[in-house]
């Protein structure tokens, strides 16, 4: 069996190095670098990841507390985390929090139970701060994804308000006056900052704000088709909508079949979340896309670097998205 030794040998460099250079706890030269990991590679030599973890206390596994199995865009973002682990050679646990307040504090405590080193959490809602207490509290390396709810934490986020902003701003461009918004659960920080962005665009135009069409959901395509049809039944109902994520964008698109109402031509429809078939409904849809790949990743990163630091200065990151005109929007 090929030991530390044998690699350090082979390299003409210290045992110590070659730990330094595998474990990441020290630079060291580039020539030093391609030294220790060329000898590597000709020795076939496998670290004992087993024997490393023990000696830092550390299992090299990260927990996952995001409410993915209903919600597309976060199915996307896991597989993201998944990919980026993989890369770094960590295992993660995965645990649905369904967006309930009790079971993300019950999923928290669980994975902190099972000694991971580090959790990635997409806070449930405003009500959910019991679960960011308990992180908290015991002192254990977190990062929040997509819903930036809290300082005192690492958190990697998408640019909410400026995307929606434009996409809002497109569609007065069109000539649309009366837009009306189907929004996701209030207290969701993804949901509050959407909304600042529409009312933007329209104070920007010099629309003014109308209540009534502004409908919040619960972020599902039931509740989007009923938001949906609501607006559709107003005395001056809106001539163009926007929904707040794929699932409701799914929604509105059923009420507006039901409703025998032609997309763009009597009603032009937007989105907030690409998703695979958007690009092959008809009409095609015009949707902000969000960077999954790039924020699953990133959320690894982070965390790993909080792992390795923590008492580090916090960082709050937002990934830029993606305007995606197609023609549902009314665009040819």
């Amino acid at each position: 069996m090929v030991k530390m030794e044998d690699v350090a040998l082979r390299a003409r460099v210290s045992t110590s190095t070659v730990s330094h250079v595998l474990n990441g706890t020290r630079k060291v030269s580039p020539q030093t670098l391609e030294a220790v990991q060329q000898a590597v590679r000709e020795l076939g030599y496998v670290p004992n990841t087993l024997a490393r973890s023990l000696a830092r206390s550390r299992t090299n596994t990260i927990g996952v507390a995001i409410s993915a199995l209903s919600n597309h865009y976060f199915s996307e973002t896991v597989h993201a985390i998944e990919t980026e682990c993989a890369h770094h050679g960590i295992m993660m646990l995965f645990v649905d929090t369904h967006d309930d307040p009790e079971q993300e504090l019950r999923v928290v405590r669980a994975l902190h139970h099972r000694r991971v080193d580090g959790i990635l959490l997409a806070p449930s809602s405003d009500s959910g701060q019991a679960a960011l207490a308990y992180l908290q509290s015991s002192a254990i390396p977190a990062v929040l994804v997509d819903r930036l709810a809290a300082r005192g934490f690492d958190q990697v986020g998408v640019e909410n308000r400026e995307s929606t902003r434009a996409l809002i701003a497109h569609l007065i461009d069109h000539g649309h006056q009366r837009i009306g918004m189907i929004a996701g659960r209030r207290g969701l920080s993804t949901t509050e900052e959407r909304i600042d962005g529409y009312r933007q665009a329209l104070s920007a135009a010099g629309l003014a704000f109308d209540e009534v069409l502004l409908v919040n959901g619960e972020s599902n395509s039931e509740s989007a088709r009923l938001a949906a049809l609501a607006l559709l039944a107003l005395p001056s109902p809106p001539s163009a909508l926007m929904a707040a994520n794929n699932l409701m964008t799914i929604g509105a698109m059923h009420a507006l079949r039901d409703a025998n109402i032609a997309v763009p031509g009597q009603m032009a429809l937007v989105g907030f979340d690409d998703f695979d078939w958007a690009d092959f409904f008809l009409p095609r849809l015009s949707v902000i896309a969000q960077p999954v790949h790039a924020l699953g990743a990133r959320a690894v990163q982070l965390l790993l670097q909080r792992i390795g630091n923590p008492d580090g200065v916090r960082q709050s990151e937002r990934l830029p998205a993606t305007l995606r005109i197609r023609n549902s929007c009314g665009c040819l």
